[in-house]
């Protein structure tokens, strides 16, 4: 079972029918009991960073305990921004800190918002949740990227004109600024690698 945690600001069908063509039980919820015992958490996002922090707060307590625990957590597109410190987007607001670093503004001279397809380079081939993925393109729509403090903790990049960071990953604690679940069969592979993470 997939649980996808409602907070109002993300594209919850997308994620959940991607989920589905793998034919895995799927569950979008804002219930904090069904979240706390979730196995597979999944935290998508769209919108702004201030917002979704905003939306996030009953879920805090739970997020952090799931991933002490070191269950299996996957942060997608703004759910990968919202991980780290702090965004550029809207200051004096905190992220959820699981990440070290911060968000920025895409450098001046790229087309912003990126939006489209670009390759994945993984940067450990070892990771399981890139397990078979290197080259493949994924679709990518934002405006901020994140910059976390240790680059021992960077999945994979892309190119934009400089290393745009696409994933990261701590254990059981992985996200994409890309969404799997618009990036067909390549997408789909890192979906099933999440499914299939073990619970420890």
């Amino acid at each position: 079972m997939i649980t996808i945690i409602d907070y109002k600001s993300g594209n919850l069908r997308s994620i959940s029918n991607g989920f589905k063509k793998l034919n895995c039980d799927v569950e979008i919820t804002d219930d904090v009991e069904k979240i706390a015992n979730a196995k597979h958490l999944v935290l998508p996002g769209v919108g702004a960073f201030g917002t979704a922090m905003k939306n996030i707060e009953p879920f805090k307590d739970v997020i952090y305990e799931h991933v002490e625990e070191d269950k299996p957590f996957l942060g997608i597109c703004l759910g990968q921004q919202v991980l780290m410190s702090s965004s550029e987007e809207t200051e004096n607001v905190k992220g959820l800190d699981l990440f070290k670093g911060d968000v920025k503004l895409l450098p001046p001279g790229r087309k912003i918002p990126h939006m489209g397809w670009n390759k994945l380079h993984v940067i450990n081939q070892d990771n399981p949740i890139l397990k078979g993925i290197d080259g493949e393109f994924f679709y990518f729509v934002h405006s901020y990227h994140v910059v976390p403090d240790d680059e021992e903790i960077i999945a994979a990049t892309c190119d934009y004109g400089f290393d745009v960071v696409a994933a990261l990953s701590r254990n059981n604690l992985f996200s994409t600024q890309f969404h799997p679940e618009k990036s067909g069969k390549p997408g789909l592979k890192i979906l099933k690698n999440f499914i299939n993470l073990e619970v420890k």
